[in-house]
């Protein structure tokens, strides 16, 4: 009749408006994700360049130390010419007593000689090289400290970052471990699953899937038969969006591979998880599809033609009662 064409106009109406509001949705959480995605990978490369940056100032620091050690031998090499060419008046005066013979002083003052001559001409710039030896190594004691500080802050920077990262990767890994638990056992009913690291440092290690269905030894997913793998895939899935809500999820026939028992706890935690996320899945199940709050078929009644048919289960219900 006129009317119940005219509100299922309506209704449709009304509907298509509120699918265009939650396309605006989905497209601001996009691109909310988007520049989530791009902070993460700018942050991730700052702490690479920070990682690069430490190195060459490393090599800085260890050749001004080399330079900084090789400036202390030319010092001491310098300073010990200077104090052995110096004449010694208390030594010569000890070496000669009133009875020393004019021949035993020439013979002495020959032995200085050849000493003096062993030493070499005498180096008249090595007191201002000294100097400059002093200022440059005041200079280079000063470019270590410099370096020193900027590598210690640096390393710093590193740590911190680090900490903080590890810290969020073992809050998140934490709970969604815990998710993954719970859902599991819904889903299957029982059993055990939990993710595994496979090593000690949770910056670079992997993560490993084990899953135990009630009745079955503790094994790893690749292991697991095909309903098995769905139902722990979707267990995970679940976890992560406990963890954090998105507006949307799209499933592309997950409940292929399941049985009736297990299709109808899949659809009682779609439904429980409908309340804070909007799911949009395609299925060919019918138990599946009595869950579901709107249907869209496709069908093709023309060679070539396909044509969209909408039905909502709610509307069918009332117009059923109403009949």
């Amino acid at each position: 009749n006129t009317e119940s064409i005219e509100a299922l106009q309506l209704s449709l109406r009304e509907k298509i408006t509120v699918k265009d509001e939650r396309e605006k949705i989905l497209i601001a959480s996009r691109d909310n994700l988007a520049q989530k995605e791009t902070d993460l990978r700018e942050s991730e490369q700052k702490r690479l360049q920070t990682e690069q940056a430490v190195h060459p100032i490393r090599d800085k620091l260890e050749q001004s130390r080399l330079n900084e050690r090789e400036s202390k031998l030319l010092f001491e090499q310098f300073q010990n010419e200077i104090n052995e060419s110096q004449f010694d008046e208390v030594v010569l005066s000890e070496s000669i007593t009133e009875k020393t013979t004019v021949k035993e002083v020439q013979e002495l003052c020959n032995k200085l000689q050849e000493e003096i001559n062993l030493l070499g001409p005498v180096n008249l710039a090595a007191i201002h090289e000294l100097a400059s030896e002093k200022e440059r190594k005041g200079y280079l004691d000063s470019q270590v400290e410099d370096l020193t500080s900027a590598s210690n802050t640096l390393e710093d920077a590193i740590k911190r970052i680090d900490k903080e990262t590890r810290d969020r990767l073992i809050a998140t890994f934490n709970e969604v471990n815990k998710n993954f638990t719970e859902f599991f056992r819904i889903l299957f009913n029982g059993g055990q699953a939990q993710l595994e690291l496979l090593g000690e440092e949770i910056l670079d290690t992997g993560i490993q899937v084990t899953a135990q269905p009630p009745g079955k030894k503790n094994t790893t997913i690749s292991q697991l038969s095909g309903g098995e793998k769905a139902l722990t895939a979707t267990a995970l899935v679940f976890a992560l969006f406990k963890l954090n809500p998105a507006p949307f999820c799209l499933m592309d026939e997950v409940d292929a591979p399941l049985d009736d028992s297990n299709t109808l706890r899949f659809a009682d935690m779609v439904t429980e998880m409908s309340k804070n996320t909007q799911f949009l899945y395609v299925s060919h199940n019918k138990i599946a599809m009595e869950m579901a709050q709107q249907l869209i078929g496709v069908t093709m009644q023309e060679s070539g033609v396909s044509r969209i048919v909408e039905v909502s289960l709610e509307e069918a219900e009332k117009m059923e009662l109403a009949n």
